[in-house]
């Protein structure tokens, strides 16, 4: 390998440049080279439109591939629940480092906890897979609350707590983790009561197929478990697209006895945004060895979603 300076391609925004930095260090690391950023404005950082609207698969991942595939980067960074289900054959994932914490969490005024929250509490998020279970959650536990649809920043969105908006907003724990802002957190929201974005708190480290090099050096920094897991969530995510356009949720975990890893369970959600109806169901199974494996662990749980139901639940997504 030379010494000369690798170019990671990145967001601007402030989590993506936190978390683009950490892979720097860590390629930096493995290779003993420079790694430079490169920042590249993508077609949903510069959107007002919400992320239902402009169909969120890829609008943050399109503009830095064809940085890639163009040359002027070597390799890129992308928050895993960014990236589209299918993969360009040009392109392949060289890590998926550990993953951070994969859940949910509420910023509220006055430091509530969900639970706390008085009714008629309005909680922002612009994930309509959060709002399908949090509704879904409050009509279970007899509260009402609203949700409102927001996008932005991590500034942006807590600013509406802050200013009084809103009583709370929903982010993700790793985005605040990676920035510095836990301590903002106000109530971390169970996987038992909102299950994640398939891939959520995982990254995404891809680069040009034909560099054979960087694509050893980039392995090194590869977590087979968080692949694994994130390669049956994602696999569930496709399977259910096909069939239902409503917000799925996710999470593969891995089972210990004591020490040792027996097996992965994973879990699926789909739902209406109203939380009226939900289809939630689990399986568990020896942890996934190969890719195939994997993918196959989220194909049958999303045919058993889709057989309970899952299929019609039309979500607002435009198609």
């Amino acid at each position: 390998m030379n010494d000369q300076a690798l170019r990671l391609g990145t967001r601007r925004s402030k989590l993506a440049m936190a978390q683009s930095g950490q892979v720097a260090d860590a390629v930096s690391q493995v290779t003993g080279r420079p790694v430079e950023l490169v920042e590249i404005t993508t077609y949903g950082d510069t959107s007002r439109e919400s992320l239902a609207q402009i169909g969120g698969t890829g609008v943050f991942v399109t503009a830095l591939r064809d940085a890639l595939l163009r040359g002027e980067v070597d390799f890129a960074v992308h928050s895993l629940k960014d990236l589209p289900t299918t993969q360009p054959d040009d392109l392949v994932l060289a890590a998926v480092p550990v993953r951070e914490d994969p859940r949910d969490v509420l910023v509220a005024r006055d430091g509530l906890a969900f639970a706390e929250l008085p009714n008629g509490a309005r909680i922002g998020t612009g994930s309509p897979r959060r709002m399908a279970q949090l509704n879904a959650y409050a009509r279970s536990h007899g509260m009402t609350i609203e949700t409102v649809a927001i996008r932005g920043n991590v500034d942006t969105r807590i600013g509406y707590v802050r200013n009084g908006e809103l009583d709370a907003v929903v982010l993700a724990a790793a985005g605040l983790n990676r920035i510095g802002r836990s301590d903002e957190v106000t109530d971390f929201l169970s996987v038992d009561t909102v299950l994640p974005a398939p891939g959520q708190g995982a990254l995404a480290i891809e680069c040009a197929a034909d560099n054979a090099d960087l694509i050893a050096a980039l392995g090194e920094l590869d977590d087979p478990f968080t692949r694994a897991a994130v390669t049956a969530e994602r696999s569930l995510l496709a399977a259910l697209e096909a069939g239902c356009s409503a917000p799925v949720g996710a999470l593969a975990d891995l089972l210990a006895d004591g020490q040792i890893v027996k097996e992965m369970r994973l879990r699926g959600v789909v739902g209406t945004t109203d939380g009226s109806t939900l289809v939630q169901l689990s399986t568990t199974g020896p942890v996934p060895e190969t890719h195939d494996q994997a993918m196959s662990l989220g194909r049958e749980l999303a045919a058993e979603m889709l057989a309970k139901g899952a299929a019609g639940l039309m979500g607002e997504r435009a198609l």
